[in-house]
């Protein structure tokens, strides 16, 4: 059983992880083309309507952030490339309740915080709110509560920052830290965390490519490696290039996680599919666990898109501004118990 101990302490924090942590350099990977020559950032800008933030890029709509009590869990949709056409799906013939690009977990205290019944379990927004609505980012911050069958095992808090540093490129810095209410045990499961389900026409199975830092490809190459990011890419009638990627915060707890992909066009980094001794993962009560991910969305292949530096550039990146007040309290990374 893996055993998160997360907390605070006013003077004295301490990092320390009982398991679930992996420790080295990440590994090499392929030699870098030169840098593109389309570096101008495009001026974004934010609209909220009800429960959905419109975010466009330029004069393109890129994304929309959705947040409505009616649905399972907040997730984006559509997820823009620069082609004008999403790089994400939703509503699948074959497993509908994948959502696009979101967050989610199965077998947390008894509750299905992923597949379709929202009495099995769903993640409530108490409104997203936009703290920046334009420019050259938009910031977006938001606290969840997660309703299971038989109390709210957790409450995250999350930080979006949207901004498109190129005309070829999109980025989403995606900032969670979640607290458990009570003591919160998750069962070995694939379904958890952040998770992104590929259109069609840039899954494998259609002649798109999942490709990891590492060189390795498809489904067989990926599933269950550790890689620090993973793409998908492919073309649309044989034409534009593009895909999107997710990276792991080198900060992240066990990164880099093993990759759960399949080659219909999903990809998760799922560290709760292989918890030690194949059981669980607990949380104490009080406990606090932050995440951090980047999408990116990219014009081109990983490497004409330059990936390895993207991920150097977003591991070297300072911290994030701090999450939204109404949390009470930023929950901290630590190794002492809370009171």
């Amino acid at each position: 059983m893996k055993t998160f101990v997360f907390g605070i302490r006013v003077v004295v924090l301490a990092l320390c992880f009982t398991a679930f942590c992996r420790t080295g350099p990440a590994r090499e990977v392929a030699a870098e083309p030169p840098p593109s020559a389309g570096t101008e950032s495009t001026m974004l800008k934010a609209v909220k309507t009800g429960s959905r933030i419109d975010v466009t890029a330029g004069d393109q709509y890129f994304t929309a952030y959705r947040s409505s009590p009616e649905e399972k869990h907040p997730f984006f949709f559509p997820v823009n490339g620069p082609s004008g056409a999403s790089v994400t799906s939703m509503r699948n013939g074959k497993y509908p309740h994948h959502s696009s690009l979101f967050i989610g977990c199965d077998q947390l205290n008894g509750g299905n915080f992923w597949q379709e019944g929202l009495d099995r379990g769903q993640i409530l927004s108490r409104g997203a709110m936009l703290e920046k609505d334009s420019g050259k980012e938009i910031v977006i911050s938001e606290t969840c509560d997660w309703k299971g069958p038989t109390g709210y095992p957790i409450r995250d808090v999350r930080r979006i920052v949207i901004s498109a540093p190129s005309p070829e490129l999109r980025q989403i810095d995606f900032d969670i830290t979640l607290e458990a209410l009570e003591a919160v045990e998750i069962k070995k499961t694939n379904h958890s965390l952040f998770s992104a389900r590929m259109d069609p026409d840039l899954a494998p199975v259609f002649g798109g490519t999942l490709l990891d830092a590492e060189g390795r490809t498809g489904e067989k190459g990926t599933f269950g490696n550790a890689s620090p990011w993973l793409a998908c890419f492919g073309s649309r009638d044989g034409k534009a290039v593009e895909g999107l990627a997710i990276l792991q915060h080198p900060d992240n707890p066990g990164f880099p996680s093993k990759w759960f992909t399949r080659d219909y066009g999903f990809l998760s980094p799922t560290p709760m599919y292989w918890p030690d001794e194949g059981k669980s993962t607990t949380i104490p009560k009080g406990g606090a666990l932050r995440l951090r991910y980047r999408v990116l969305v990219f014009s081109g292949t990983p490497n004409e898109a330059d990936l390895p530096r993207q991920f150097r550039e977003y591991a070297a990146s300072a911290a994030l501004d701090a999450l939204p007040a109404d949390a009470g309290r930023r929950p901290q990374r630590g190794a002492v118990e809370v009171p």
